[in-house]
């Protein structure tokens, strides 16, 4: 099963920078987005065979995910028990043998004037995918929009304390990872370096890969098996992040 992920940071926008020639190429049987910063109706594209779920903001131009699946979930799921469906953070598709969770994990900001409401946006995700975990395994992806180690960033030392790289946000994501789940491109790739899914428009960031790998697929420990491929697309252009790539064997 071949899952992708990216946060496209505007729909409406990327659908003019080759989004259907990179949906069409993937040719996923799961294709979640985060970023849609768009309302239901404002952008058209549809795909025979696939069904798409939308859960947008209340904030015009703000946040927002979706998931484009041609395998039929039993169910879909909204929000963190009631929560969060606000800002359209986070979509859930029950699949009988898994779970597929596409979250947009808010960011800090700058100054961390969103710090606190981040690290209960993570307990919360962390008790919902540990539930969820105890019924049948868990994919999660999405921008989680944190570069856990060292290695997932190109300038550690210097951004130690930003938004994104402090010892908080790194903290939950150990938490997490110990709380049963993998990071799936950590487990192909334990040692690979320069390997970056968000880059700052500024400073030509993206040509000299002034990065962060923000971006992620975490699967359930007891599946960790099942990782046949873990993938980065840094030549996948049309946002600040490029795509990213999970295929779990049968």
């Amino acid at each position: 099963m071949k899952f992708i992920s990216w946060n496209v940071n505007g729909f409406r926008s990327v659908l003019t920078k080759g989004f259907a020639d990179f949906f069409d190429a993937a040719d996923a049987d799961v294709f979640c987005i985060q970023e849609t910063k768009m309302q239901p109706g404002q952008a058209e594209f549809a795909r025979d065979g696939y069904a798409v779920y939308y859960s947008s903001a209340e904030k015009k131009g703000y946040s927002g995910t979706a998931v484009f699946t041609r395998r039929e979930p039993k169910a879909v799921l909204y929000g963190i028990d009631g929560k969060y469906s606000d800002e359209g953070r986070l979509i859930t598709l029950d699949f009988g043998d898994l779970y597929l969770v596409n979250s947009y994990t808010p960011n800090a900001q700058r100054e961390l004037t969103r710090l606190d409401f981040r690290m209960v946006y993570e307990d919360d995700l962390r008790a919902y995918l540990s539930a969820l975990d105890r019924e049948k395994p868990v994919v999660l992806c999405g921008d989680l929009n944190v570069a856990h180690e060292e290695i997932d960033i190109k300038n550690a030392k210097s951004n130690i304390g930003n938004a994104g790289f402090t010892y908080e946000e790194r903290g939950k994501m150990t938490e997490l990872l110990a709380a049963g789940f993998t990071d799936t491109f950590r487990y192909r790739y334990p040692d690979r370096a320069d390997a970056y899914t968000w880059w700052s428009y500024m400073f030509k960031s993206r040509e000299r890969n002034t990065g962060w790998r923000i971006d992620y697929f975490l699967v359930s420990d007891r599946i960790r098996d099942r990782i046949a491929e873990a993938r980065i697309y840094p030549e996948v252009f049309g946002s600040d992040h490029c795509p990213v790539g999970l295929t779990l064997s049968e």
